[in-house]
């Protein structure tokens, strides 16, 4: 599996990794629902020993029960080369509802949480989750550039940032990466942070890249319609009337053109992300086995002009 070197860092990420915002469950706002614990490692091991070589997290999904399951997951893994990725910022409250802290206390207790959590030394790749409070941003840099310094992370990077928030961090220490949705159904990243990233050597992995499965080829109106009332996605527009209709038949297009290549649509919207030079790797997320057992190969699928150019059209169809 092919790998590309993130931004100015001296890490190179295979062009998918593991996501796993889904396998903290159900108890928090932005949850997906049931998980069963045993099916996550499983899926998380499967995509190891099918070449990929990091892993992303955060303590906020599931209030450190993806960690948990991720550092489970390494004590058991065939191999010891696997890049870990987490987050800070974010904290789920009693409620499960989540707020945003960046105070450098807490930024440095939730580095120290999460390499117990994950039993490692050090976190390859430290992010601020989002940047809020905005008014701490400089605060929590601050402290993750110490983390940094002091060893306990290798590099540090921010999630959902937009770019005058990456200038005013960038005065203080490079951005190693940013991490962004993208996808074909949300593309407003290619307009401003593209660019900048690509000025400034920052690597991008960015999540969601099947459109929180929409783009799977699996999700369907009676599918939508039975979600889970602790799925966030139960509440997302998107799963609802109309927005549901139009995005299933774009879907349905799209397969048409995956299936002329003998793939998957969420293969070919995975290898859509990857066509752009600036993005380093694209998340995938993974419950269980088989969702990665069916994704990992757009890894290394290179589209063709034409293709790209036959989904541009489909993408732009009313």
């Amino acid at each position: 599996m092919q790998t590309r070197r993130l931004g100015k860092t001296e890490l190179d990420f295979t062009t998918i990794g593991l996501g796993t915002w889904a396998i903290g469950g159900g108890d928090w706002k932005f949850g997906w629902g049931p998980q069963d614990p045993g099916a996550a490692i499983d899926g998380l091991l499967a995509g190891l020993e099918l070449g990929i070589n990091w892993i992303d997290t955060a303590p906020v999904y599931g209030d450190g029960a993806s960690e948990r399951l991720v550092g489970q997951a390494l004590q058991q893994a065939s191999r010891d080369d696997v890049l870990v990725a987490t987050k800070c910022s974010r904290k789920v409250l009693p409620d499960g509802s989540v707020t945003g802290i960046l105070d450098a206390a807490s930024v440095k207790a939730e580095c120290e949480q999460s390499l117990k959590r994950l039993g490692v030394e050090v976190i390859d790749l430290y992010q601020m989750h989002w940047p809020e409070p905005d008014p701490q941003i400089e605060e929590g840099w601050e402290a993750m550039i110490e983390l940094k310094r002091a060893g306990k992370v290798r590099a540090i990077g921010v999630s959902n940032f937009d770019v005058a928030q990456m200038e005013r961090l960038e005065m203080m220490h490079p951005v190693a990466s940013l991490q962004p949705p993208y996808n074909m159904f949300q593309r407003e990243a290619e307009t401003a942070l593209f660019p900048h990233c690509a000025a400034h050597q920052i690597g991008i992995v960015c999540y969601s890249p099947l459109a929180k499965g929409l783009l799977t080829g699996a999700m369907t109106q009676a599918r939508a319609a039975a979600l889970d009332p602790s799925d966030h996605r139960s509440r997302d527009p998107r799963f609802a009337s109309p927005q549901l209709e139009s995005n299933l038949q774009m879907v349905d297009r799209l397969q048409s053109l995956a299936e002329s290549h003998s793939r998957s649509v969420g293969e070919l919207a995975i290898a859509w992300t990857l066509r752009r030079p600036e993005v380093t790797s694209a998340i995938v997320g993974v419950r269980h086995r088989a969702q990665i057992e069916g994704t990992y190969a757009a890894a290394d699928w290179q589209l063709t002009a034409e293709d790209i150019a036959q989904i541009e059209q489909i993408l732009s169809a009313e």
